[in-house]
């Protein structure tokens, strides 16, 4: 049975029409694609679910802000606003704006990764473990075990496997190991939430052995919520109190605000030191790829909302809605027996398409085949979260087994109600009911050296 549904904190005061296209139109537009997701036109989309960065719907204060922005060169009065609200929700000293978050990645990683160097996950995303292979690194994913069993529920499932972080620290040698990154939540888990004793408990190894810690903040404020709900001895703090404890083990984050910061485009990284030698260099690195340190590749008026919009996520009755669209959606796979990445995230869906397609291997990648069907059946536009998107080993360039074969229903922000997530779990049973009809997958025909699943193509397998 199906929970209730949280009714939207909020009144919507603009509207953007969108059309279904017909089955036989869909069809064409995912072959010109090349039955890749990124490759269909936004409009082609009824319900667009391929990401939640950058796809949000910002608020009459935001909006607000944006016509306030300084466009000041260097300077403006919007960057210090934007200054002030990280440094009051994180309590770091240093704050500096980028465009978005792997812009945040191509500025710090390099100053700590290079050829021969380690980076260590609870588990990367794609465009992080891109930026830790660019600088010359490879990246080590290092996720407790109850997250590769989709189907068992458990508490914290994006937690850091601290033994064996410290393992892979002495095996590896500690001055080789230049960053520990944490992702909160944890996105190619399934949008899994890091408890804050897992990461006081990393941020003790870390000290030890020497090895920077990293926050990968994209999704910070949904996972002080779990935090808040779901560990007892947080149950009583503030989810403000909750962020500024969490970033307190840490001496970096990277952060897409395009995320929890709730507005389309912007990025963050955060050093806690104010006297760190790396803010010079950072600021250097900004000044050379983004823009001048000061407005870091954003208009005045996005410095403005994101400032904004840092508050906003952190609200409480937002997110217990934002939490509980996931739920809501999750409950209707649950009377479907429908597998997923359980319990539910933060930002989404994680559809277990190995479960769904056993018939398919991972090298024909099972999750791509149900974002495929997702659009053709109802115009749903997802992606794939598992080999299709972890792509080639860098040293040997043989495909690489994903843990998971997921397919992702990354929902944006204040943009979708109830019935829209009605359709999506009606489209899901729908192809479960002819799951078995699909014999097999997807091979590709081209693909670029990096991040591979943005621009490959690829052809169904028919022999």
């Amino acid at each position: 049975m199906a929970v209730k549904y949280v009714p939207e904190p909020f009144r919507i005061k603009m509207v953007e029409t969108i059309h279904m296209l017909s089955r036989e139109e869909r069809e064409e537009a995912i072959r010109k694609a090349h039955y890749n997701l990124f490759g269909l036109k936004g409009e082609d989309c009824y319900i667009d679910l391929l990401t939640d960065s950058g796809t949000n719907a910002m608020s009459a204060a935001q909006w607000g802000g944006i016509m306030q922005g300084d466009e000041a060169y260097a300077g403006a009065s919007s960057y210090y606003r934007l200054v002030e609200a990280g440094k009051d929700i994180f309590g770091f000293e240093y704050i500096q704006p980028v465009h978005q978050g792997r812009a945040a990645e191509k500025v710090l990683f390099p100053l700590l990764l290079g050829p021969g160097k380690f980076a260590i996950s609870n588990m990367f995303f794609d465009t992080t473990r891109a930026h830790v292979e660019l600088a010359g690194a490879r990246a080590i994913d290092c996720v407790v075990e109850e997250a590769k069993n989709p189907s068992k529920r458990a508490p914290f499932k994006g937690n850091m496997d601290v033994e064996k972080l410290e393992s892979l620290i002495r095996e590896r040698g500690a001055e080789n190991i230049g960053l520990v990154v944490m992702t909160v939540t944890n996105n190619s888990a399934g949008g899994q939430p890091v408890s804050l004793e897992n990461m006081r408990q990393v941020a003790a190894v870390c000290k030890k052995y020497g090895i920077p810690l990293d926050i990968d903040a994209a999704r910070f404020a949904e996972n002080a919520y779990f935090v808040k709900r779901d560990e007892e001895a947080c149950r009583d703090m503030s989810i403000k109190e909750i962020i500024r404890e969490m970033f307190a083990c840490a001496d970096l984050f990277t952060m897409s605000a395009k995320k929890d910061g709730i507005v389309n485009m912007g990025g963050l990284i955060g050093v806690k030191d104010g006297d760190s030698p790396l803010i010079l260099k950072i600021r250097a690195n900004c000044i050379s790829f983004e823009g001048f340190y000061t407005y870091g590749g954003l208009a005045g008026r996005d410095l403005e909302a994101i400032a904004i919009g840092l508050y906003e996520a952190i609200e409480e009755d937002y997110l217990a809605y934002r939490i509980g669209q996931m739920e809501y959606l999750a409950s209707r796979l649950d009377d479907a027996g429908i597998a997923y990445q359980s319990p539910v995230g933060g930002h989404g869906v994680f559809v277990d398409a190995a479960a769904m397609f056993p018939q398919i291997p991972y090298y024909e990648f099972p999750g791509q085949v149900l974002a495929v069907e997702l659009y053709k059946e109802a115009g749903i536009r997802a992606c794939d979260i598992g080999s299709y998107m972890l792509g080639n080993d860098p040293d040997t360039g043989k495909q690489l087994h994903a843990d998971f074969e997921f397919t992702r229903l990354a929902i944006p922000r204040r943009v979708y109600t109830q019935a829209h997530l009605d359709i999506i779990a009606e489209a899901l049973i729908a192809v479960r009911d002819r799951a078995a009809e699909i014999g097999h997958g997807y091979r590709i025909t081209w693909e670029p050296p990096v991040l591979r699943h943005f621009q490959a193509h690829l052809e169904p397998i028919t022999d």
